[in-house]
């Protein structure tokens, strides 16, 4: 399974993440190590597909159900929008059910 944490430096959502994903993949039991990618460009933006920062894919799909619907990519901090409201990195929730969708390499 691969888990990929793309970011660009300067926004909250990132720290936060980086500090939280670790442990709950932990308490979850996953064994996968994170790939953290720092976007440098607005061009390595649109070539990744970058919606912004934090961005966490699972086996190269983004954990937000929404993703697809979003209209372009760049460096800029990225927004969540939850059931709860907008927040600075993706729920848990969300996190859990990417890494348990079918396909997804254990």
């Amino acid at each position: 399974m691969k888990v990929e944490l793309l970011y660009f430096d300067g926004c909250r959502g990132y720290g936060e993440l980086r500090e939280h994903l670790p442990r709950l993949l932990q308490q979850l039991g996953v064994a996968a190590t994170i790939e953290q990618r720092r976007v440098d460009s607005e061009q390595e933006a649109v070539r990744e597909r970058f919606p912004g920062s934090p961005t966490v894919r699972v086996d190269g799909r983004d954990v937000d159900p929404n993703t697809t619907y979003r209209a372009g990519h760049g460096l800029r901090c990225r927004l969540y929008a939850t059931d709860e409201g907008m927040r600075r990195t993706p729920p848990d929730a969300w996190i859990i059910r990417a890494l348990e969708r079918p396909g997804a390499q254990a």
